[in-house]
């Protein structure tokens, strides 16, 4: 052990290397054969299994849990005795973990409560609370997101409130006779604004996760005009995730919800009403900057 910042109550196991300029956080365990350069901090905590090598540039939050045989690179193209005059930064924001067997390409950033699964290779950026797995990892659900259920079919306009703060569900009506079908909504009624503008979403692959932000002030009204997509809502202490696959289906996304767009089919056409103008200040962007605004437990 050629470090002297371990906090307190830090467990280290046998044949573990840790060297001087490494940073070490209470409450942590880290298991035999692992290796930790200098450049390397990690907060409270924080479980690191065996076999497992954290490089220069590595920073791991509080309450990380890193897998057995997790492989971290620095360097995105190595060369025998060429270093790099400063390492990729990969962060492993708090609550994160990673199952093992997963490999984390350099300089990427894993989100707040996110979750690796075993064997994963990791090669972009993981958001807040995703859940990953796969080579190339992709995103299959969302942490603690509750599936909202609705019923098959509702003849005339219908609105279901959800867990998370001011998010609404709504069947709109649906007129069906021999010469087809027709969905109508009216602004101010089943869509509780009036719109300001539009735009429509398509074309999506299916491995892509779309939104990923919250309003200010905006109110957004989402309808899945062909299709299916998936759409997460989360006010910082509760999230729900939505299934949108038909026309007369929508969902109300008020302002200040995290919302995020996945699982689009093929075919998937996204319309969204919202109630401003465009304006880039507006969006929050970044996942712990909405909870902090949001007043919400991370």
């Amino acid at each position: 052990m050629q470090t002297a910042e371990i906090g307190a109550h830090t467990r280290i196991w046998q044949y573990v290397v840790v060297l001087p300029g490494a940073r070490i956080g209470r409450d942590c365990n880290v298991c035999a054969h692992c290796f930790i350069e200098n450049d390397v901090v990690i907060g409270d905590r924080v479980t690191i299994k065996s076999g497992v090598q954290l490089w220069d540039g590595l920073r791991a939050g509080d309450d990380v849990f890193i897998g057995p045989n997790v492989t971290f690179s620095n360097d995105k193209f190595p060369r025998s005795r060429q270093h790099l005059v400063s390492m990729l930064v990969t962060e492993i924001e708090p609550g994160a973990s990673l199952g093992a067997g997963a490999t984390i390409l350099p300089g990427l950033k894993i989100g707040r409560n996110a979750m690796v699964g075993a064997g994963a290779v990791v090669t972009r950026s993981v958001p807040a609370n995703a859940i990953v797995v796969g080579n190339p990892a992709r995103i299959i659900g969302y942490a603690d997101a509750q599936p909202h259920s609705v019923s098959a079919k509702a003849p005339q306009e219908t609105s279901r409130a959800s867990r998370v703060n001011g998010v609404t569900l709504v069947e709109l009506a649906h007129i069906a006779d021999m010469r087809g079908s027709l969905t109508v909504g009216e602004f101010q009624r089943g869509i509780p604004f009036d719109a300001k503008r539009y735009f429509m979403v398509f074309d999506v692959p299916s491995v892509e996760t779309r939104g990923e932000h919250a309003h200010r002030e905006c109110h957004q009204f989402l309808i899945c005009a062909r299709g299916s997509v998936s759409v997460v809502a989360d006010d910082g202490n509760h999230r729900e995730e939505f299934l949108l696959n038909r026309p007369n289906l929508g969902l109300h996304l008020p302002s200040m919800v995290w919302g995020i767009q996945y699982k689009y089919s093929p075919d998937a056409v996204l319309l969204v009403f919202a109630s401003h103008y465009y304006d880039s200040a507006d969006y929050i962007r970044d996942y712990d900057e909405f909870v902090a605004l949001a007043g919400a437990t991370p």
